[in-house]
């Protein structure tokens, strides 16, 4: 298997891991207020989540930044509860470019902190200088936008046929799955190792 193979499968299964689904969960997060008619700016959100995933890979690769594991771990759920909290509040609101560019902000830095909680992790399948880990990145990083475009994808699917077949209008679908998702992030967070001091 070639390595553009190893890296790209490595960055799939990050995303779609059944144990880790805390990356599912934000991108359902991400997804569940939009439609196929939006799929433009859906699809620059999870790339800009890539680029701020990736960007954290590489920052802690070259030593720029480092952060305690169990830091990272709260703020994963965190960043997930933040954004279905977002939903809740601006769900059947008609969206304006000042709070569309805030929420690409906030995507790319939740994207940053998700990627360090990744970084530990990377930094031990890849031997070698730090510049030789770049090629490898960015494979790996092509692996994630292609499982995160897959997520979104059903995301997508799930919330048309909702929608048309069962009747729900998008608010109350953002709603329900938005207030699904608080319920599992919660204990993720009240459960987190940092309480335990």
């Amino acid at each position: 298997m070639s390595d553009f193979l190893i890296y790209f499968q490595i960055g799939l299964k990050h995303v779609l891991n059944i144990h880790a689904y805390d990356h599912v969960l934000f991108l359902i997060a991400l997804a569940v207020p939009f439609s196929f008619n939006d799929w433009k700016r859906i699809l620059l959100l999870v790339t800009i989540f890539t680029v701020g995933h990736t960007t954290a890979l590489f920052l802690s690769v070259f030593g720029i930044i480092a952060i305690k594991v169990n830091v990272v771990e709260l703020l994963i759920p965190i960043t997930i509860l933040i954004t279905a909290l977002y939903n809740l509040f601006t769900a059947g609101k008609s969206s304006k470019n000042g709070s569309i560019n805030l929420v690409f902000v906030i995507t790319l830095f939740f994207g940053i902190i998700h990627g360090l909680g990744f970084s530990n992790y990377f930094k031990t399948i890849l031997g070698g200088s730090p510049s030789s880990k770049l090629l490898p990145m960015a494979e790996f990083a092509i692996g994630i936008e292609t499982a995160q475009i897959v997520v979104v994808f059903v995301v997508l699917i799930l919330s048309y046929i909702v929608q048309t077949f069962f009747r729900f209008s998008k608010r109350d679908w953002t709603l329900v799955m938005s207030a699904f998702i608080i319920g599992v992030v919660l204990p993720m967070i009240l459960e987190s190792e940092i309480w335990k001091r």
